[in-house]
């Protein structure tokens, strides 16, 4: 599907407020029609200009808190490094996690989404549980494993990005999301980081949810729409 991309909408000082950002919003989104467009998509960093877009669909957000210290374990839930019989089978069911985000949120076709995940952890890890700088972890409760999580430091410098904090299915509806988040925030703290940053696909309101009640911000907003 062919796809516009507003790169940038600004409105002059003393201008804004009259309807003029809408108005340019709607001259992109014609602009984009006219050479044969179905869907046209925006990155916004300007919270002032979420209600211009409020009507696209949000397709994915980059959240980010600031790590001063090392939290305590949350709910008893610790962390242990992941073994290689975990790494195979943790590899083939986060692919797939990967691949339903991405549908869920409507940003790609299944099997554009199953290319991109191939392409995307061959290229995030290529030597598996020895890749440099990345932390695979199993998250445990009362020495039961609960979940697992992928963790790269240096995303950024002083930023370590989160590809993974998951618990299991079963073990949902616990209060261990949190708990997650705290497992991560350790690990960035231990790698001499000063910031944990997380991508959340649209769609998956309760981890959006989650992020905002543990201080999570927006950092970006990736939203989009069907056109005529």
């Amino acid at each position: 599907m062919l796809t516009g991309r507003i790169g940038d909408l600004h409105i002059d000082a003393g201008h804004t407020g009259r309807g003029h950002e809408r108005a340019a919003r709607e001259w992109a989104e014609g602009w984009c029609a006219e050479r044969g467009a179905r869907r046209v998509g925006v990155r916004l960093t300007d919270p002032a200009l979420g209600e211009v877009f409020a009507a696209y669909g949000v397709r994915g957000q980059v959240r980010v808190r600031p790590v001063g210290a090392a939290p305590e374990p949350v709910d008893g839930v610790t962390e242990r490094p992941m073994t290689q019989a975990e790494y195979t089978e943790w590899l083939a069911q986060e692919k797939e996690a990967y691949i339903d985000g991405i549908v869920r949120s409507g940003a790609m076709s299944r099997a554009d989404a199953v290319h991109k995940s191939d392409q995307d952890f061959a290229e995030l890890l290529p030597e598996g549980l020895a890749t440099p700088d990345t932390t695979l972890l199993v998250l445990e409760s009362a020495g039961e494993p609960i979940g697992t999580g992928w963790l790269k430091h240096g995303y950024l410098p002083g930023v370590t990005y989160g590809y993974s904090l998951h618990v299991h299915e079963a073990q949902r509806g616990k209060g261990y999301g949190r708990a997650a988040m705290a497992v991560g925030e350790r690990a960035t703290f231990a790698a001499g980081e000063s910031a944990l940053m997380f991508t959340v696909w649209g769609g998956n309101e309760v981890a959006m949810n989650l992020y905002t009640s543990a201080g999570y911000g927006i950092l970006d907003e990736e939203r989009s729409a069907e056109l005529p």
